[in-house]
């Protein structure tokens, strides 16, 4: 895809010199160095604990299991 992105100059100028370098060309140093960057953002980034409040003492009542919704629905609407 070809996009236009305005960049510092002197970070334009290393980029080239890095690329030059590495015998890559400007699009591959640029998308390795926004690759990076992502990944070094998605890997810091910790996954959001739930919570679910609880009323009373003691958890869920004898017999019930909340990982079988339909013993659960069934509890709920009063079927043993």
């Amino acid at each position: 895809m070809r996009t236009t992105i305005r960049i510092n100059d002197e970070l334009l100028k290393k980029a080239k010199i890095r690329a030059a370098k590495t015998d890559r060309s400007l699009t591959e140093v640029i998308e390795d160095a926004l690759r990076k960057e992502i990944d070094q953002v998605d890997a810091r980034i910790e996954p959001q604990k739930i919570r679910i409040p609880t009323a009373g003492e003691g958890g869920v009542q004898p017999g019930v299991d909340l990982d079988d919704t339909s013993s659960l629905l069934d509890k709920m609407e009063g079927v043993s």
